[in-house]
C-alpha cells in the first residue's frame, strides 16, 4: 500500500511543479520608441539611471557626503525603476 501512496505523492508533486509552466502572462507591456517596441522595464530602467545621476549632482551640490555610494547608487536607480513601473505600468 505504501507503493501507491508514494505514486500519488510523485503525481501530485509533479502536477504542482507543471502547473506554473502551463500558466502565461496576460500581456507584455511595451513601449515604442522610434517605432521599435522595447520592454517596459528597460525604459523605466534608462529614465531611472537619469534620475540617479540627477539625484548624484544634488546630493554633490548640496555637499552630502555619502557613507557607502557602491550600495547608495545602485539602491537609488533599483527604487527609481521599481517607482517608475508601479506609477506607469501597473
Amino acid at each position: 500500500m505504501t507503493f501507491f501512496r508514494d505514486f500519488r505523492f510523485v503525481r501530485l508533486l509533479a502536477l504542482l511543479l507543471v502547473t506554473p509552466l502551463l500558466s502565461s502572462c496576460s500581456r507584455a507591456p511595451s513601449v515604442e520608441v522610434l517605432g521599435s517596441f522595447f520592454p517596459a522595464w528597460l525604459v523605466c530602467f534608462l529614465v531611472a539611471i537619469v534620475l540617479t545621476a540627477l539625484a548624484r549632482l544634488a546630493l554633490l551640490r548640496l555637499r552630502v557626503k555619502a557613507a557607502l555610494p557602491m550600495l547608495l547608487y545602485p539602491s537609488l536607480a533599483a527604487f527609481f525603476t521599481f517607482l517608475l513601473w508601479l506609477l506607469f505600468f501597473y
